[in-house]
């Protein structure tokens, strides 16, 4: 009687096991897309430092393009956001680690990061920029800025441009102390995009006569929503979701309110 009893607890064990093991795979199987919809929000990493695209207003509100491009989605999609405020050095990390569902942090696209990446449509267009000392008369293109010192963190992809370019890196993680370092002398120049230089200067007028500002690239597309490969339904959700802006005139709408311009056509 004693075996029998322990035969059935045994059996009764191993079907807990199997069928734990069952509900575990069907929630792979449905994927993340279900995964968001069935818990009722999608987690966003973004930096929450970088105007005009994702920082904190006067109010200590999360606020910026990219941050409410990703609140139409979440509406789209009929779900709560949460934002996860990340360094850039750490937001693929937290994407790899399923800590975050997506970035919506002026994702650029690259063949490296399609990999390893799924991406959206492209939702906004910029041109970088190089700033230095209004008088340094040794920097007045692209080409001149090889061999300099220039601030900006290496992990980006406006770092990896500066990189490409020849610099020589004084390494920061946020855009204001790269202007900073500039100002101080520290660094020689830093790269970014027109629009966020601008936005510099709004917020510090009084600065403007300090530095100038070279375009150095054309305008190209600068923005994606990058999710984990395997993840593609969830992508083509996001994309009907950003075509959705486009056509009712809501991503036109945030550009003009952050940027002053519509970047968001190329």
């Amino acid at each position: 009687m004693k075996r029998k009893i322990i035969a059935v607890l045994m059996i009764l064990a191993l079907s807990a096991v199997m069928l734990g093991g069952c509900a575990k795979g069907s929630a792979q199987a449905g994927g993340l897309l279900a995964a968001i919809k069935d818990r009722g929000y999608i987690v966003v990493g973004t930096e929450g430092t970088w105007s005009p695209y994702t920082y904190h207003n006067d109010q200590d509100e999360l606020v910026g393009f990219d941050v409410e491009v990703a609140r139409y989605i979440a509406d789209y999609m009929g779900v709560e956001v949460r934002f996860t405020e990340t360094a850039w050095s750490s937001i693929f990390a937290a994407l790899d680690a399923g800590q975050i569902d997506i970035v919506a942090n002026g994702v650029s696209y690259s063949e490296e990061r399609a990999e390893k990446y799924a991406f959206s449509t492209p939702y906004n267009y910029t041109q970088y920029a190089v700033m230095t000392l209004a008088d340094n008369d040794s920097v007045n293109s692209l080409a001149d800025v090889a061999g300099k010192v220039s601030s900006n963190d290496p992990t980006s992809t406006i770092g990896q441009f500066a990189e490409a370019n020849g610099v020589v890196f004084d390494e920061v993680k946020e855009a204001a102390q790269a202007i900073s370092e500039v100002r101080n002398g520290r660094a020689e120049v830093t790269f970014s995009t027109t629009v966020g230089f601008a936005d510099y200067f709004k917020q510090h007028p009084d600065e403007a006569s300090l530095f100038k500002v070279i375009v150095v690239s054309d305008p190209e597309p600068n923005a994606y929503i990058p999710a984990l490969k395997g993840n593609e339904d969830l992508i083509k959700v996001i994309d009907e979701a950003l075509e959705a802006a486009r056509q009712d005139g809501t991503l036109s709408d945030l550009a003009i309110k952050y940027f002053d311009v519509d970047t968001t056509k190329g």
